[in-house]
């Protein structure tokens, strides 16, 4: 009986470190990369744009909210350029709160651009704390923006469009 007693101390001391299992380093595979689309609608960006963005999730608890203008020849774009803006303007005016993430891409950047700097102007000072603001576009134009959106205390991500 001694025998079996210290056979089951013996077994119930070593079971925890035999049922371990070595644990595996998480597998990642390569992401293929994404062209910059040709077209300029955003149905044809949908693809490059979560390309894009899926390395910049870490932290956001929404959808991403996503500012896109399509090319300049499209029918109405002086329009959708400005229902575009006062959407900004109306979602900036409503405050964003930590944990969201704003996307400006565009085969227009300039006028994305124009409208960022025109919209931020409303923004105050460290407002937008634990915000995520990502910008598609030219390194110039990724200058720009980052002058207009830091003041409001944004986490600013720059992505070469290629």
């Amino acid at each position: 009986m001694n025998m079996l007693s210290r056979f089951v101390v013996v077994a119930c001391l070593a079971l925890p470190f035999t049922a371990c299992k070595k644990e595996e380093a998480p597998k990642t595979e390569a992401v293929a990369a994404v062209p910059l689309p040709a077209g300029g609608e955003q149905k044809d960006w949908i693809p490059y744009l979560q390309y894009k963005l899926v390395p910049h999730m870490g932290g956001i608890t929404n959808s991403p909210f996503v500012y896109f203008l399509p090319k300049a020849d499209t029918e109405d774009f002086g329009g959708k350029y400005e229902r575009q803006l006062e959407k900004l303007e109306q979602d900036l005016g409503r405050g964003i709160t930590e944990g969201n993430m704003l996307v400006f891409a565009s085969p227009e950047p300039e006028k994305e651009v124009e409208m960022i700097e025109t919209a931020f102007k409303q923004v105050g000072p460290g407002t937008m704390k634990g915000v995520k603001v990502v910008f598609i576009g030219t390194p110039i134009l990724g200058e720009r923006v980052k002058a207009a959106v830091e003041p409001a205390g944004v986490e600013y991500i720059f992505e070469e469009a290629k």
